[in-house]
């Protein structure tokens, strides 16, 4: 358990990290951004140079102020991994949505503390919000004010606002049949958002994301995020994630997420 002071401090120094993703980042979006392909013949996989610059600089940071923290990284890899404390990044969550010049991409940054994810955001600079959490709460920054992010009542399926990025793109066949029938029960579906539909879980304006293929740098961000705000983070079969991606529901009342699982637990890796 951390200390809250140490919390306190390390959660002044993600508001930082956040900060100078952003000045790298800013100048790039619906600018020329650099953009390559290190995907394949038949995959596009986009990163751009706000990719590769933004995690330059959370790592920079990092290394001025806490030269015993381990770093891992979507552009850049692992550097101590097992370290007592561990940062997690994805500079630009969701790169096609930012070559696209949308504003749902995500700088995502958390932090393990003994292999545990225990303080995370989810910034959107371009219209200049932050949304951080850990064990004490979850709030947004935005715009010179802060607000207590709190999820929502939401226990019926049919009621649910419920999101994922790429249907036909990120679920296999059976994956996808899941989806469908989770999708076809609940109220509402918005697609494309990334990890902003994560933000909008923990705000109390959404119910539900289920993603499948994640990697650590897209999902441990969010965990302490969400659960701060009253949600739950779990696999498909109901479990915690902690380190892992793979198949994930992001959800605001658990009533909700034990509906969903039904459908979700057949295609359980």
């Amino acid at each position: 358990m951390l200390a809250p002071d140490r919390l306190a401090a390390l959660d002044s120094f993600l508001i930082d990290l956040n900060r100078a993703s952003a000045e790298v980042i800013a100048p790039l979006f619906r600018a020329d951004h650099g953009l390559e392909d290190k995907g394949t013949a038949i995959w596009f996989d986009p990163v751009t140079a706000a990719d590769k610059g933004a995690e330059a600089a959370i790592r920079k940071l990092i290394t001025e102020h806490y030269p015993d923290h381990g770093v891992i990284g979507e552009e850049y890899g692992e550097d101590r991994p097992d370290a007592e404390f561990v940062w997690v990044l994805d500079p630009v969550d969701g790169t096609r949505a930012f070559i696209a010049g949308l504003p749902v991409w995500t700088t995502l940054i958390g932090l393990r503390h003994e292999g545990r994810p225990v303080l995370g955001s989810i910034g959107q600079p371009y219209i200049g919000e932050l949304y951080i959490g850990h064990a004490g709460g979850s709030r947004l920054i935005a715009r010179g004010t802060e607000k207590v992010l709190k999820v929502r009542a939401c226990p019926k399926l049919t009621d649910a606002i419920i999101a994922t990025t790429d249907p036909e793109g990120c679920f296999s066949g059976a994956e996808l049949g899941a989806w469908t029938q989770v999708r076809a029960a609940a109220k509402l579906a918005r697609l494309g958002c990334d990890a902003y539909a994560y933000a909008m879980v923990a705000a109390g304006t959404m119910d539900m994301v289920i993603e499948a293929g994640l990697k650590s740098w897209d999902i441990e961000s969010a965990i302490p995020l969400i659960e701060g705000a009253g949600g739950l983070v779990t696999n498909w079969r109901g479990n915690p994630v902690g380190q892992q991606g793979g198949q994930i529901v992001i959800a605001g009342d658990r009533a909700c997420l034990d509906e969903a699982l039904v459908a979700l637990r057949r295609s359980a890796n």
